[in-house]
């Protein structure tokens, strides 16, 4: 079974729990969600994983496309965007703004407690991908800030723990600063980073 999949079915993307935390993070950034159309895009955001190798090669990258797909023919433009950007990476890859999906998104991994988080991770294997991943990322925004040796020290940790912990401390600060769709200057370039 592929990465994606299972990753869907009782990893990190849980179609049955991811969304709830992803609804949870919307309500406690932008208040309760009562369109409908939000909680579709909560539940479809993801789902393009489905049968894809890896969670953040080129094939993972592209995820936002099925459910864009979907919300498009569902609702239009301005919904297909809204799950197509909730990805901060394609949106920098294709100059756009990035969603209030894509911040909801990112709490939801800072507010997910280890205990139910880490044990979909090891089950579905996506763990050892986002450890090598993040351990390696040269993230900007650390470089000289007063965090940058605490977060580097824990994401690069061999621990479970202590990563998630470096990860949740990064993406708090990420959610802080982007919560107003500010400009993302911590999110690397993917054009540049050939």
């Amino acid at each position: 079974m592929k990465m994606g999949t299972r990753s869907i079915l009782f990893g990190v993307h849980q179609f049955l729990i991811h969304p709830w935390i992803v609804a949870y993070a919307w309500w406690k950034l932008y208040g309760f969600p009562f369109d409908p159309r939000l909680w579709i895009a909560f539940f479809f955001h993801d789902l393009g994983y489905w049968g894809k190798p890896n969670m953040d090669g080129p094939e993972g990258d592209r995820h936002p496309e099925w459910a864009a797909k979907v919300m498009g023919r569902l609702f239009g433009q301005e919904w297909s965007d809204f799950c197509l950007y909730h990805s901060r990476f394609y949106a920098k890859r294709d100059g756009k703004q990035y969603s209030k999906l894509c911040v909801a998104d990112k709490l939801a991994l800072g507010l997910e407690p280890w205990w139910l988080y880490i044990p979909r991770a090891v089950l579905s294997g996506e763990i050892h991908e986002y450890m090598a991943l993040r351990g390696g990322r040269n993230d900007s925004k650390y470089k000289g800030e007063p965090n940058s040796e605490q977060v580097e020290k824990l994401v690069t940790s061999t621990s479970y723990r202590t990563w998630y912990s470096g990860v949740q401390m990064y993406i708090r600060e990420w959610v802080e600063e982007h919560k107003d769709l500010k400009d993302d200057t911590w999110t690397p370039d993917p054009k540049m980073a050939n």
